[in-house]
């Protein structure tokens, strides 16, 4: 989600793991399955397979685990389904512009999942390259007021301007730094230099331009998006709401 949504979010999710513990480490086995399957099974040189990582570790996915997601990505194990990475376009109640990010080893179950949701939220279902040109992928780091307040100096500022940052938000959640995803892994080490602890790292759906909504379609997308989140296939939805 946008703006204000996507830090909502990340403190809803906090919120209710351990409720959904077992939904969200099926989530973050996934993702680091993908992106060992995409760039190598080394997250030192794989960036993906590295924030996967340390998501599932935030998350206290066991150790074990996460290295036998690792090696069904790259085939040294072979006790599953292939998993496939789909994208899922549409709108929400009230217009709002949606990508659903998907990780799924049955593609008609999700395509079903998806299609009821929809219908049911008073949303619609988009075909491909519906809503996908409002957005454009970006790596984004988020910190906490506190620990983003460690970085607001010209010194650092520049550090990471150097490394590739585009853009550093400020909002009464935090700091959010937003970079191109070939400069994610030098900005994300300058940030680990400081010695902070960031509340999100990794690679998102941004919109290029938000939507106000009124309240009361806000919870009505809230919901939705709740909805779609506790879905076991899906791994990230992202909307144009202010």
């Amino acid at each position: 989600m946008s703006g204000h949504s996507k830090w909502h979010n990340i403190a809803a999710r906090k919120g209710k793991q351990d409720k959904l513990r077992s939904n969200i480490f099926t989530k973050l086995c996934k993702a680091v399955t993908v992106a060992a399957r995409e760039g190598g099974g080394d997250p030192d040189t794989n960036v993906s397979l590295r924030v996967a990582i340390e998501k599932a570790k935030e998350a206290s996915v066991p150790k074990d685990n996460i290295e036998r997601a690792v090696k069904r990505g790259t085939g040294d194990i072979k006790d599953g389904a292939d998993i496939v990475e789909l994208l899922y376009e549409g709108y929400a109640p009230g217009g709002v512009a949606v990508l659903v990010e998907a990780m799924t080893d049955n593609v008609t179950r999700t395509a079903g999942d998806m299609k009821h949701l929809f219908n049911k939220y008073g949303g619609s279902l988009g075909a491909p390259g519906a809503v996908q040109w409002q957005f454009q992928r970006l790596g984004v780091i988020r910190l906490d007021r506190e620990q983003g307040s460690v970085i607001r100096d010209q010194e650092k500022e520049l550090l990471l301007m150097d490394a590739g940052m585009g853009d550093l938000i400020e909002s009464e959640y935090g700091v959010e730094i937003r970079c191109s995803i070939p400069a994610f892994q030098k900005v994300m080490e300058v940030v680990q230099s400081f010695g902070v602890t960031t509340e999100s790292a990794g690679f998102e759906w941004i919109a290029k331009d938000t939507v106000p909504v009124s309240a009361e379609v806000s919870e009505q997308v809230a919901t939705f998006v709740e909805a779609l989140d506790e879905l076991d296939d899906v791994k990230e939805v992202f909307t144009n709401e202010n």
